[in-house]
Order: structure tokens, then C-alpha cells, then sequence
């Protein structure tokens, strides 16, 4: 479900939707209990801040470990792509046809990658992906290198085109087992969440002037922290979510004039 919403629904929206079910959800409550003229007044108003103290903890500490996932991401595919960089330039080393061969492959895969990149945000990979990226190790292993530069270029490119096939092998893994939060996360975040809006509602201020303007802030407060953790939830899904910006630039490196 939160794959969805971050996958479909645009970030703003999604944040004022947020905003709009929470906030006039607890205005709309404190509304019909005020209309029953329904108000406690006690000393539990003291124990909000507690609360909205261990709500923010609790957001986050999720929200922290879920920026380093979108992080961790972030840097396999700069990685990636940084491998995938050095395999474009390095083919000014080999001979005229093996480069020509080797671009062909190299830029078929990238656009194969690049294709699979949407296909992320169901949890899939692309066989076409999987065959491209074969058929350039096949095309690196017909390259003939007469001279010890060549060959040593040639090893290098091996071991290069190993660390674009394991990060590829690793974001796939990723978006496929990526479901986010589990349920119980998000039952604590919203049991936390419920009892500062209820003990904000209920026990919060007598003065009707800001009455509603407490409630509605802390709903809007409430409201960003899941927005954030909808966001943070898949790292590659979304406005947050980590960029194939790199992939991207090796199709510009391959496609290049040649100097």
C-alpha cells in the first residue's frame, strides 16, 4: 500500500492529503464533543509533551535509519554508474572493430537498465536487462588484445563490468524484497500518533480561541512525520528515492562524438 501511494500519488499531494484527513479528522472530533459540551479538564494535559517527546523520538529514529537506506542506495548506483563510465572510456584502447562491437553492447545494455529502472517500483527486473548485460560479457570475451596495454585495460574492464553486474544484481534484490515498514512500525507510529491527537483533543486546552489551532497543528505536525516515513519507505520509489541519473550519464558517455 505505501508503495503505491509514494509510486502514484505526487509528493505534494500526498503530504496535504495527509495533512487534510488527519487535521479534519481531530477538528471534526473536537467539534462534535465541544458541541456536546464534552471537555476534561485534569492534569493529563501535562503528559502531551511526554508524549509528543516519544512520538518524535520514535519517528525519528525510523526516519534516520530509513535516509540511510535511500543513502546506501544512492551510493551503490553512483557506483554503478561510475563503473559503467569507466568501461565507455576505456574503449579507446582496443582496436576500431572491438570498440564498435563493445559500444553497441555496452549502450544496449545501459538502455536495458535504464528501461528496468520502472519496473522497480513493482518489485521487477527485466529479462531483457539479464540477456543485454550477458551479451557484453560475451562481447568482452571475443575482444582480441595484441598489446599488454590492451590486456591489462581488458582485465581491468573485466572487473569493472563484475561491479556493474553485482550492483545491478543488488538494486534488483533491493526492489524486489522492498515492502517497506513492517505492520507492527506502523502500528506504533500510529498508536503514538492516535494518543497525541486523542490526549490533544480531549485534555488539551480550555481556551476556545486556540483550541482548534493547537489541535490542527498538532495534526499537521503528526501529518508530516508519516508523510516523511511514506517517502523515506522505498528507496527507489518516489520523490526521495534515489535517482537513475547515473545510468543515465554512461548513455551519454557512450553516445558522445568521439574526440
Amino acid at each position: 500500500m505505501s508503495r503505491w501511494l509514494v509510486s502514484n500519488v505526487p509528493g505534494l499531494l500526498l503530504l496535504l492529503g495527509l495533512i487534510v484527513v488527519i487535521v479534519g479528522t481531530s477538528i471534526g472530533l473536537q467539534a462534535y464533543l465541544r458541541h456536546r459540551s464534552f471537555h476534561v479538564k485534569s492534569d493529563a494535559t501535562k503528559f502531551i509533551p511526554v508524549m509528543a517527546t516519544v512520538f518524535a523520538f520514535s519517528a525519528g529514529f525510523l526516519i534516520n535509519n530509513l535516509w540511510g537506506q535511500i543513502n546506501t542506495a544512492d551510493a551503490k548506483i553512483r557506483d554503478e554508474g561510475a563503473a559503467g563510465v569507466q568501461l565507455a572510456r576505456d574503449l579507446a584502447a582496443f582496436d576500431k572493430p572491438d570498440q564498435d562491437r563493445l559500444r553497441q553492447s555496452l549502450l544496449e545494455y545501459q538502455r536495458a537498465a535504464e528501461a528496468e529502472w520502472s519496473l522497480s517500483v513493482q518489485g521487477q527486473s527485466s529479462p531483457a536487462a539479464s540477456d543485454a548485460l550477458w551479451r557484453v560479457y560475451e562481447t568482452y570475451g571475443k575482444v582480441e588484445a595484441n598489446t599488454a596495454f590492451q590486456k591489462t585495460l581488458l582485465s581491468t574492464s573485466f572487473a569493472n563490468l563484475d561491479k556493474v553486474s553485482q550492483a545491478r544484481s543488488e538494486r534488483v534484490f533491493t526492489a524486489a524484497t522492498d515492502s517497506g515498514p513492517p505492520w507492527s512500525v506502523w502500528a506504533v507510529i500510529f498508536l503514538l500518533g492516535g494518543l497525541i491527537m486523542g490526549w490533544s483533543i480531549v485534555f488539551g486546552v480550555t481556551d476556545a480561541q486556540v483550541r482548534f489551532p493547537v489541535v490542527a497543528t498538532a495534526g499537521a505536525l503528526v501529518a508530516g512525520q508519516v508523510f516523511l516515513i511514506l517517502q523515506l519507505s522505498h528507496p527507489y520509489v518516489g520523490e526521495i528515492g534515489t535517482s537513475p541519473e547515473p545510468l543515465l550519464e554512461v548513455i551519454r558517455v557512450l553516445t558522445a562524438p568521439s574526440p
